[in-house]
C-alpha cells in the first residue's frame, strides 16, 4: 500500500552539498549531434528474456551500420560465450566496416579483462570499456568497501588494460572508463576515481579516453543530472584529452530529457539503444533523441529514412514489440482519430508546399521523411469528425467533398461507428459513401441523354435536353430547356427541384481522368440534400448527381407528385 507520507521511506538524492549555482547549461542550445554509441547488442541484449542468437545479433549489427552508427558495443565477451563467438565472427569474417569501431565491456578483474581483449584482437579499432560501481549504496551494501578500495579496483583494471593492449599493437585501442552508478555518486569522488584512471592511461588531445558518466539508476530529475555533467565537464582535469559520454537509464521516464540536458551541459557522446531497450525500464531511446534533433533542423547523422524497416528488425531481434504510440516509430504516432485533430491536419496538408517549411498541425515531422505514407495519418472511429472522413475520401479516392457535404456524410459514418463501436477503414468509408451517394440509381435512373445548343438566345433558352429516364422501372422520355445543360435537365424532370450549390473537379489525370459533381438541391419544401455523380463526362456526372439527390430525398418519404402539385 502506498504511504501517506513517502518521505519516511524515500529521500531525494541531492548531488551537491549546496545548490550548484554556477550552472550555465539551461541557456545553451544543441546545434550539432553528439557522438552516438549503440548499446543494443550488449545492454539491450542482456535485458532480454531470451538473449539474441549470433544470427540475430549479426542482423542487428548490420542494421546499426546501415543506420550510420560509427561506434557499436558488440557484447560482454567475458560473461557470454555467445558474445565472444559473435565478436570473433565479426572480426574473422571481416564484417566490420573501416569507419566503424566496436566496443567490448569488462568488469575490473584481470581474468575478465584478458578474455575481453582476446575477443577483440585483430579488429582495426576497439573501445575497451572498463567499469566498476562507485556509489555509496554499492560501496556499503554490495562490496563493504571504503572509497580507497573502490578507487584501487578501477586503477588496477586500468593498469591491466594498458599492459595487455600494449601487447597487441596491431589493433588501435581506445580506453573507456565508467564510474558505474555515477548518477548517485558524490561528484567529487567520481571525479577522483576518473582522474586516477586517466593517470594510468595518460590520454592526450590526439588520443583521447572516453569518460562515461552513467545514470545507471535514474534517481534524480534530469536537470540535476545535467548539473552533475556540467560540474564534471568544468572540473575534470585535462578536459581536452577526454570525451565525456553519458549513458542515461529510464527509471524515472526522463532519460531523453536527461540526455538532451546532458549534451547542453557539455557531454560529447551518448550511449543508448534503439527504441530504449535495456535493463529494467531501458536505456535512453536513440531513435527519439536523433529525430528530436532532426525536427529542430539538425542532421543527426543517423538515417531513419525507413523507420518501419528499422522497427521490424529490432522487434525480430529483441523479440519484443515496439509500442504503437512510441515516438516517431509506432504504428499510430502519425494517426489521428479525433475530429478536431483530423480537420486541422487536413487543412495543414492542403496548404503545405512540397519545398516549404513543414507546418502541419499535430505532425511535428513529415511521415514521408521516415518512409511512412500518409495512408494511416487519419483513421476514423466514433471520435472522428468530418475532416477525417473527407481526408480519407480525398487521399484514397480523389473525392474532394465540399464542406456541407462533409458535414452531411460524416453523420452517416458517425452512426455506423456509434452502432458498431469499432474503427472504420478507408475502404469502409468509401463503401458507405458509395451506398449513400454514388449507387443511388432508384427509383429514378438516367438511361441516356442528348444536348442541343440554340443559337437564338432571344428567348433566354440556349440549351435543350432530351433524356430517357427510368422511373420505378418504367422508361420515360423527357425534354427541357434552360440557359445551361444542367438547368435544361432540371426543367426536363418536371418536378420542383432547386439547385442550392454546385461543385465539380477532376479525378486523376490523362486518359483515365473522371469528373466528380456534387449538387446540393431542394425538392419542393423538403430539406436540402446532396447528390454525387462520377463520370468521364462532367455534364453526365452532374445529371447523375441531380438524380442521386432526388432519390435520396425520395428515400426519406418525400412524394415527388405531391411536391409537383404543390408547385
Amino acid at each position: 500500500m502506498m504511504l501517506q507520507n513517502p518521505s519516511t521511506k524515500y529521500i531525494p538524492f541531492v548531488p551537491f552539498a549546496k545548490d550548484y549555482a554556477e550552472r550555465t547549461w539551461p541557456s545553451r542550445r544543441i546545434t550539432q549531434p553528439p557522438i552516438w554509441m549503440s548499446t543494443d547488442l550488449r545492454d539491450g541484449n542482456q535485458s532480454l528474456i531470451e538473449p539474441m542468437s549470433v544470427e540475430r545479433k549479426l542482423r542487428f549489427f548490420e542494421q546499426l551500420v546501415k543506420i550510420g552508427f560509427k561506434e557499436i558495443e558488440v557484447g560482454f565477451p567475458s560473461a557470454s560465450q555467445t558474445d565472444y563467438d559473435f565478436i570473433r565472427k565479426l572480426i574473422d569474417e571481416d564484417r566490420i566496416p573501416e569507419d566503424v569501431t566496436i566496443e567490448v565491456l569488462t568488469q575490473s578483474r584481470d581474468d575478465l579483462i584478458e578474455r575481453s581483449i582476446q575477443s577483440a584482437v585483430g579488429a582495426r579499432r576497439v573501445i575497451i570499456h572498463l567499469y566498476n560501481a562507485v556509489a555509496p549504496a554499492f560501496r556499503r551494501i554490495v562490496f563493504g568497501m571504503a572509497k580507497d578500495d573502490i578507487k584501487q579496483i578501477a586503477v588496477a583494471g586500468a593498469t591491466t588494460i594498458k599492459r595487455l593492449t600494449e601487447q597487441q599493437p596491431g589493433t588501435e585501442w581506445v580506453y573507456q572508463y565508467s564510474p558505474e552508478v555515477f548518477s548517485t555518486t558524490e561528484p567529487e569522488f567520481a571525479k577522483d576515481v576518473a582522474e586516477a584512471v586517466a593517470a594510468v592511461w595518460q590520454p592526450t588531445p590526439e588520443r583521447k579516453m572516453i569518460l562515461n558518466l552513467p545514470a545507471t539508476i535514474e534517481a534524480t530529475q534530469p536537470n540535476l543530472y545535467a548539473d552533475q555533467i556540467e560540474w564534471m565537464h568544468r572540473n575534470i582535469a585535462n578536459r581536452d584529452s577526454i570525451i565525456i559520454s553519458v549513458h542515461p537509464h529510464n527509471d524515472r521516464g526522463t532519460a531523453v530529457a536527461a540526455a538532451e540536458f546532458a549534451v547542453m551541459a557539455g557531454a560529447d557522446r551518448v550511449e543508448g539503444c534503439l527504441f530504449g531497450s535495456g535493463e529494467r525500464t531501458g536505456n535512453v531511446d536513440l531513435v527519439t533523441l536523433a529525430l528530436n534533433l532532426y525536427t529542430q533542423g539538425i542532421n543527426p547523422g543517423l538515417d531513419f529514412s525507413d523507420i518501419d524497416e528499422v522497427r521490424r528488425c529490432v522487434e525480430y531481434c529483441n523479440q519484443l514489440p515496439v509500442h504503437p504510440r512510441h515516438p516517431y516509430a509506432g504504428d499510430l504516432v502519425f494517426t489521428a482519430f479525433s475530429g478536431s485533430h483530423q480537420d486541422a491536419i487536413k487543412k495543414g496538408f492542403a496548404q503545405q508546399k512540397s519545398d516549404g517549411v513543414w507546418e502541419v498541425p499535430y505532425l511535428p515531422i513529415d511521415p514521408a521523411d521516415l518512409g511512412r505514407t500518409y495512408d494511416a495519418v487519419i483513421r476514423v472511429n466514433s471520435q472522428s469528425g468530418k475532416g477525417g472522413v473527407a481526408y480519407l475520401l480525398l487521399s484514397e479516392h480523389g473525392l474532394d467533398l465540399p464542406r456541407r457535404l462533409q458535414i452531411e456524410f460524416s453523420r452517416t459514418v458517425q452512426r455506423v461507428t456509434d452502432e458498431t463501436g469499432r474503427e472504420v477503414t478507408g475502404e469502409d468509408v468509401y463503401g458507405l459513401f458509395r451506398g449513400e451517394y454514388l449507387d443511388r440509381h432508384a427509383p429514378w435512373r438516367l438511361i441516356r441523354h442528348q444536348i442541343a445548343g440554340d443559337a437564338d438566345t432571344s428567348q433566354g433558352h440556349q440549351f435543350r435536353v432530351e433524356a430517357e429516364i427510368e422511373v420505378d422501372g418504367e422508361r420515360r422520355t423527357v425534354k427541357g430547356s434552360g440557359d445551361g445543360a444542367l438547368s435544361a435537365f432540371v426543367d426536363a424532370l418536371g418536378v420542383p427541384v432547386r439547385i442550392m450549390d454546385y461543385h465539380e473537379h477532376a479525378i486523376g489525370t490523362g486518359t483515365d481522368t473522371q469528373a466528380a459533381s456534387y449538387i446540393e438541391l431542394r425538392l419542393g419544401d423538403s430539406a436540402t440534400g446532396f447528390g454525387v455523380g462520377v463520370h468521364r463526362d462532367i455534364v453526365t456526372a452532374s445529371f447523375h448527381a441531380v438524380l442521386g439527390a432526388v432519390n435520396r430525398h425520395l428515400a426519406t418519404g418525400v412524394s415527388v407528385d405531391a411536391q409537383a402539385e404543390a408547385a
